[in-house]
């Protein structure tokens, strides 16, 4: 078969790569990619919004089957576009993505279909959102979304209300998350311990992904502000198999029922980020797709064919699908720029990478990186995904840091506490 990936990220880097490794495969193609994903596929320089032009190059290429890894394109239709044209593609159509694409839906959704989630205001304006955050409806802190696709950034906690009207005026008047902050969610804070749960399903049936834990925020001690992940392991040192089966049935089960009740079958990846807090499991929020860093940990770990298992998904087939998982563990960590997540520097250049084959069962997978002559240089916020195997999850952690000791670029910064509370 001929795959095409479309993304640019280090999630499409291990996507990318893991295919490579299946049976199934002849020729891969990724659109845009990046400098690593160059070394294992041929790249497209298509902008992630040109769904039209996307579908051009798999028809043009004679793709067989596409896999889309971030959420941008599925909310604008990729999906549809694709099928309408007799392409096989993998992941949820445009109606299906809202789930993602617009937290209101999301949160509206969940109260529709009785979905355990924190309470929650709609605003439609400033002088509307600030008028909620002083009504005394919410205790403090509260949290403060907005509405679209913020790429991971777009919540804030505020402890008092002088930051919860500092982050109205961020997001809703001057625009940080561009038309993503036209309307926002005043939300109850969750209390409780933050976990991730990713599955693959055809619509009808849902297969949960080997478990993993992410860390969000940009530095040690989970301090600073929320990213779009600094790091990862797998397994999640949280979810057993009574805490999995629970969110199956609460969660994952009525959420696929709810959207085929109302016309929006999905089809794809389906990613709960979950607090389980003492009174049970509670929503934070939906994704569409592949989590990033939490995917590279997850591959890692897959020792069946990933391809198999997303065509199964794509034919409406999984009922009888398990996939195999190594009971070794897995980490990563991210390698960022100054500045992220805020505004950041690029066309720094980056050194060490050659090193990186001595340090066994050890894989980098490129987030941010573009070729310029012979050098490869940052060109994102996330640069590198550090990533490692091992028979514990500290002889992983080990490995990673060592290796990170070869790496270097102006002004890379990371977090030194991935995993350490963990394998202690």
């Amino acid at each position: 078969m001929k795959v095409m990936v479309v993304g640019s990220g280090a999630r499409e880097h291990a996507i990318a790569w893991k295919i490579s490794r299946s049976p199934l495969v002849d020729e891969i193609i990724v659109a845009p990619g990046n400098a690593g994903i160059a070394e294992i596929a041929k790249t497209f320089q298509i902008n992630l919004t040109d769904i039209v032009s996307l579908a051009d190059i798999a028809e043009q290429e004679r793709v067989d089957f596409t896999i889309v890894g971030p959420e941008l394109p599925l909310t604008l239709g990729i999906v549809d576009e694709f099928e309408r044209r007799g392409l096989k593609i993998f992941g949820p159509k445009k109606s299906a993505a809202e789930i993602e694409g617009s937290k209101v839906f999301a949160k509206d959704f969940m109260k529709r279909h009785k979905i355990p989630t924190a309470k929650y205001f709609v605003a439609n304006s400033a002088p509307e959102a600030e008028g909620l955050v002083n009504s005394g409806l919410l205790d403090y802190p509260l949290v403060i979304k907005a509405d679209g696709l913020a790429g991971g950034k777009g919540s804030i906690i505020c402890k008092d209300p002088g930051e919860a009207e500092q982050a109205i005026n961020s997001i809703m008047r001057e625009k940080i998350f561009g038309v993503a902050g036209e309307r926002i969610i005043v939300e109850e804070f969750l209390r409780g311990e933050e976990i991730t749960f990713m599955v693959v399903t055809d619509g009808y049936h849902a297969i949960p992904l080997a478990s993993s834990m992410d860390y969000k925020k940009a530095f040690d001690g989970d301090q600073g502000p929320n990213t779009g992940g600094m790091g990862a392991i797998s397994p999640s040192p949280s979810i057993r198999r009574a805490l999995a089966k629970e969110i199956m049935e609460n969660v994952i089960i009525p959420t696929l029922e709810g959207l085929k009740q109302e016309d929006r079958r999905y089809k794809g990846i389906l990613y709960a980020g979950l607090m389980l807090t003492k009174k049970g499991i509670k929503v934070l929020e939906f994704n569409c797709r592949f989590g990033d860093p939490e995917t590279q940990v997850v591959l890692l770990r897959m020792e069946s064919d990933l391809l198999e298992l997303l065509l199964s998904a794509e034919k409406g087939n999984l009922k009888n699908y398990k996939p195999k998982w190594s009971k070794r563990p897995s980490a990563c960590v991210v390698l960022a720029s100054r500045g992220y997540p805020g505004n950041y520097e690029t066309g720094k250049v980056i050194s060490g990478l050659e090193n990186i084959h001595k340090f066994p069962g050890l894989v980098v997978f490129h987030g941010g990186t573009k070729r310029v002559n012979e050098n490869i240089v940052t060109s994102g916020g996330r640069v590198l995904n550090v990533c490692s195997t091992g028979s514990s999850l500290s002889s992983c952690m080990n490995s990673i840091y060592n290796a990170i000791e070869s790496i270097n670029f102006e002004g890379m910064f990371f977090r030194r506490d991935i995993g350490r509370k963990v394998s202690e």
